[in-house]
């Protein structure tokens, strides 16, 4: 008995097949082999053509059928994980009306900003737990705006992951969790956002049928089993955004619990107990897998642009030459903690939205020639790295979220020592390292919506558990943690 994962993200679709009683990954296989393209037409512009991920589902859905020689017959359920606050646009014939406006499409961000102040901050952040800011629906507005002809043929709109359950089934649907992702649902009333949409313009109807995250989502439909080597009927049991989808592939389902990556950019994805918001919008709040009408379970996204990217320049322009990442920690590791004073503020990637939007940069402080090598500097960068993912932090514990424990996966920043020990002493919370990825979890977010599992802790009791961090010397992670804020 198997489950099937996709990951529909922006550079390609990732598919998985695990087999339901072991939780093991029997293959998996992504497309294109090199990142995929962004259209950006003008500046500031991302768009992708849907078909493309449909294209690359069915390379990767062949891929891993012939690596598994899984009978297709045998696959009990399917999962979806998507990049977020995507567009997609279809008429009444399913048809897609125009390429994609992507996450990182940066061409709503005005009219956002005019429906925030328009409709009133306190307003927006007590029924949406966000600015209306670059989401979906801003991204709607503009087409509204700017491509009428086109913007009256909309049946329906949807996100990535609608869209590929509706390639996989015919049928269009989306879940509570995604239409919050795209400001689209007003948590103070408990349905669509009927505030933002009035003030878009938008008619209600263009809103899909609504379905537990949880759930069947419609069925592998005849034609579409037929490009795919899948057998029809194979039910579509569970969708989610890639990081709310990555939470659960951590296990991350309670309160106080955090996931986090830390990659080129980092992530930190809290699950909060209770409905609110930060009053200054830094983060972002949306509905976790988990929400329902009984029970709240939100999840806070902050994202930090400065995280692997500015390891990565440090090794190219500050370390010896050729040195390994591994050598760099090593060497690195030779500074005490705090690096004798040296803090770097990460922040050279572009504006911040914990900082409330401000490009501060990135910069060097404390440094004295006579006592600092190079050492310090590394030191210094990855604890500046930590550093502002605790200011993050600090900003979910005022909005009433006490983080006592960080599951993380076994990768990019997270394979240094230094970073793994700087976080856990900061933060005062342990960190448990896995290893697991995106389609993975939909896999087993697949499973919990079929009923094969009966709850979370079943379908991730498998879930391999690489090393746990305590805390350790917090009161010196701390003190440096406070020279460096001063710093800010």
């Amino acid at each position: 008995m198997y489950l099937l994962g996709y990951d529909i993200g922006s550079s390609s679709v990732k598919a998985s097949l695990v087999d339901a009683q072991t939780g093991k990954c029997l293959s998996s296989a992504f497309y294109p082999k090199s990142e995929a393209a962004i259209m950006a037409v003008k500046p500031g512009w991302a768009e992708q053509d849907p078909s493309s991920w449909w294209e690359n589902l069915k390379l990767a859905t062949s891929s891993v059928l012939s690596g598994s020689g899984a009978d297709p017959k045998d696959i009990k359920a399917i999962g979806i994980s998507y990049q977020m606050h995507g567009l997609v646009c279809v008429d009444k014939d399913l048809n897609v009306l125009r390429p994609s406006i992507i996450w990182c499409d940066s061409r709503a961000v005005p009219y956002g900003l005019k429906a925030f102040d328009e409709i009133g901050h306190e307003r927006c952040l007590s029924h949406l737990l966000n600015s209306p800011g670059n989401f979906t629906a801003s991204k709607l507005a503009w087409v509204k705006e700017n491509e009428p002809e086109l913007y009256a043929k909309i049946y329906k709109i949807m996100l990535p992951g609608d869209y590929i359950a509706m390639k996989l089934s015919g049928e269009v649907c989306t879940t509570v969790s995604g239409l919050s992702e795209g400001m689209l649902w007003d948590f103070a009333e408990g349905a669509p956002a009927k505030m933002l949409m009035d003030y878009y313009g938008f008619d209600a109807d263009l809103i899909p049928q609504i379905r537990p995250t949880f759930s069947e989502q419609g069925r592998v439909s005849e034609a579409a089993a037929a490009e795919l080597g899948l057998a029809a009927g194979i039910p579509i049991t569970y969708r989610a955004g890639d990081q709310p989808n990555n939470a659960l592939s951590l296990n991350v389902f309670n309160p106080g619990e955090i996931a986090s990556t830390a990659g080129t950019s980092g992530v930190v994805y809290g699950v909060l107990g209770d409905v609110n918001y930060d009053p200054k919008s830094r983060v972002n709040t949306f509905a976790h897998v988990n929400h329902t009408a009984d029970q709240t379970r939100l999840g806070v996204l902050l994202c930090i642009n400065g995280t692997g990217i500015l390891n990565s320049w440090m090794k190219r322009n500050v370390a010896p030459e050729g040195i390994s990442y591994s050598d760099m920690n090593d060497l690195a590791a030779l500074a005490p903690i705090g690096s004798a004073g040296v803090s770097v503020l990460p922040f050279g990637n572009g504006a911040e939205r914990m900082l409330e939007n401000k490009e501060v940069g990135s910069s060097i402080h404390g440094v004295n020639f006579n006592i600092h090598s190079k050492a310090h500097l590394l030191r210094a960068a990855q604890e500046g790295i930590v550093f502002s993912f605790k200011y993050g932090i600090e900003i979910m514990e005022q909005m009433g979220m006490n983080v006592n424990k960080i599951h993380a996966g076994h990768a990019n920043m997270f394979l240094s020592p230094i970073f793994r020990n700087t976080l856990a002493g900061v933060t005062g919370a342990v960190i448990d390292l896995y290893d697991t990825d995106g389609s993975v979890g939909a896999a087993k977010g697949a499973g919990i919506g079929a009923g094969i599992y009966k709850d979370n802790t079943e379908a991730f009791s498998t879930l391999e558990k690489l090393a746990v961090i305590e805390p350790s010397d917090t009161e010196a992670y701390k003190a440096a943690y406070e020279v460096w804020k001063s710093r800010l």
